[in-house]
C-alpha cells in the first residue's frame, strides 16, 4: 500500500513508476473495506466470503470494477 497526499500526487507517481494494474482508494474506502472485510471474523459462525459477496462489498464502497473483480 502506498499513501499519497492527493489524486494528482498518485497520478504523477504512476506515470513515473509505471506499476502493474493498481487502484486508488480514499481513506474512507480503505477503512470501509477493512471494517467490512475483518469485522465479522471474530464471529464463531464466520465463513469466507464468496466471490459474489466480496464483489458486493467492493461495489458498495464504490471501488473501481475494472480492478476489484474476483471472477
Amino acid at each position: 500500500m502506498l499513501l499519497f497526499r492527493s489524486e494528482e500526487h498518485a497520478k504523477v507517481w504512476r506515470e513515473k513508476a509505471k506499476p502493474p494494474a493498481s487502484s486508488v482508494l480514499t481513506i474512507e474506502q480503505a477503512t470501509g473495506l477493512a471494517h467490512a472485510w475483518y469485522a465479522k471474523k471474530l464471529d464463531p459462525d464466520w465463513s469466507r466470503f464468496t466471490n459474489e459477496e466480496a464483489e458486493a462489498i467492493f461495489d458498495d464502497l464504490g471501488l473501481d470494477p475494472t480492478f476489484w473483480r474476483l471472477s
